[in-house]
């Protein structure tokens, strides 16, 4: 295999072997330096209904308030196109998880904050996510609300249909889901309000050196 095709960047071994990366003239510090910001992510986690969608909502409005520069990943509009053909068995949501962190590295390497909305019911989905970016430019960020609250909430109607048994596999109910042992940040909507949370989120960003172009 070409060393060049897998040299800095982490992720399954492709299956054509006459590829390498390449590298344009203008790097992602570059990019940094212009935008006046650091290329990131920011990864929300945790079951349907805790809120992942609408705060990254709020938080991409306050960022951008602020002339900064971000874009919402979320899971579901990912699976109107790329993940199109995807569905929700174990593998596929794993492929998905894989697909989304690969896009996610190639918008921070543009110098992007960005802030991506999946379930990512995996541990080892959102390990493989956060290595395929730059040490200190992944922030995982834990929605822990209690899945009664999700249910009660049940934004999509998905709930309600686990419970006329119309939808299984259904993550946190009949499908697993693995809590983040390390989160950067966990956050619970039941108790706190969309922009407290933005506000916390806007705190750990500050201190990690995020809304700056100066690496920590």
């Amino acid at each position: 295999m070409n060393s060049e095709a897998s040299e800095g960047r982490d992720g399954p071994t492709p299956k054509s072997t006459n590829i390498s990366w390449s590298a344009g003239k203008v790097g992602q510090e570059g990019r940094e330096r212009l935008l006046g910001q650091r290329g990131s992510v920011l990864w929300f986690t945790g079951l349907s209904g805790s809120g992942k969608s609408t705060l990254a909502a709020d938080l991409e409005a306050r960022l951008t308030a602020r002339g900064l520069h971000c874009y919402v990943l979320d899971g579901d509009n990912l699976r109107h196109g790329l993940n199109a053909d995807l569905g929700f068995t174990a593998e596929d949501r794993e492929e998905n998880i894989r697909r989304m962190g690969h896009v996610a590295a190639l918008f921070a390497d543009a110098g992007l904050i960005t802030l991506v909305t999946a379930i990512s019911p995996f541990e080892k989905g959102r390990q493989a996510a956060r290595k395929a970016l730059a040490s200190g430019a992944f922030l995982e960020i834990h929605l822990d609300v209690p899945v009664g609250v999700c249910q009660e909430r049940d934004p999509k109607g998905l709930y309600q249909k686990v419970a006329r048994g119309e939808l299984r596999g259904f993550t946190g109910i009949d499908a697993p889901y693995e809590a983040p042992t390390a989160a950067d940040l966990t956050l619970d909507t039941s108790h706190l309000t969309i922009e407290a949370c933005s506000e916390r989120i806007l705190a750990l960003m500050q201190a990690r050196g995020y809304l700056d172009s100066q690496r920590p």
